[in-house]
């Protein structure tokens, strides 16, 4: 396929490399010139353009700019009739992207994570979901979402990934102090915290980690006794109201 990115930042570079393997011809923007160039210069199938070389060499084009300039730097473009378009905007919605990009059709919103680089990431996408698929899996997950709704409720719980990997920075932080090899240490509970998140539904796992008086009860008691749980559904409720 030709797939064409405007706005070149750390997602759409990520999303990317993730679709390099499918041999498609890809065009980026000038807009991000660091990732720009280093992509380019990677890989064979990837050149440069300015925004409107991107829209006249691609059949389908990302548009990964920031919501609020979005509007203008789109309203200077011409799309042609053919072309789907697929948005990285969480803050614009479909129907306010549509005569953005008229006539080409603005098929969906997708939210892909820097994992999507490597295969095996979560994507949340909204619209038309099977193109999407089509494109990233089965190396990624598509979870299909019904309405902007529940797109902003993902997006709040979502943001759990942040808070949960500086657990995993401190434990590991903690643990180099105390042994020989800290980036063994390190990997070591990526992997651990991963793999069993993967593997099993959070009921299930603490069940399984439930033993009593065993390190990991007795450490989720000391957090949760300390409010963990009480500042998460706080933190989650304040991005919801967008304070």
């Amino acid at each position: 396929m030709r797939l064409g990115f405007i706005g070149t930042g750390t997602i759409a570079s990520a999303t990317v490399r993730g679709l390099i393997g499918g041999e498609h011809q890809i065009t980026v923007s000038e807009r991000g010139a660091a990732h720009a160039s280093r992509l380019a210069a990677e890989f064979e199938n990837v050149n440069i353009a300015d925004n409107q070389g991107v829209i006249n060499q691609s059949d389908t084009i990302f548009i990964g700019l920031m919501a609020e300039t979005a509007p203008d730097i789109l309203s200077r473009l011409t799309f042609r009739a053919d072309q789907r378009v697929i948005s990285f905007m969480a803050g614009l919605p479909l129907d306010a992207l549509a005569p953005l990009v008229a006539p080409a059709h603005g098929a969906a919103i997708m939210l892909p994570f820097p994992g999507i680089a490597q295969g095996g990431t979560p994507i949340i996408a909204m619209g038309d979901t099977g193109f999407v698929a089509a494109l990233f899996s089965p190396e990624n997950q598509v979870f299909a979402l019904c309405d902007a709704a529940e797109l902003d409720a993902y997006l709040c719980a979502q943001a759990v990934l942040s808070p949960a990997t500086r657990m995993v920075e401190q434990a590991a932080e903690w643990l180099a102090a105390r042994v020989s090899d800290p980036a063994q240490g390190e990997a070591f509970l990526r992997m651990l915290i991963g793999t069993n998140l993967v593997s099993s539904p959070c009921g299930d796992l603490l069940e399984a980690l439930n033993t009593p008086g065993g390190y990991n009860q007795r450490l989720r008691q000391h957090m949760d006794a300390a409010g963990m749980g009480d500042d998460l559904v706080a933190g989650l409720d304040r991005l919801e109201s967008g304070d």
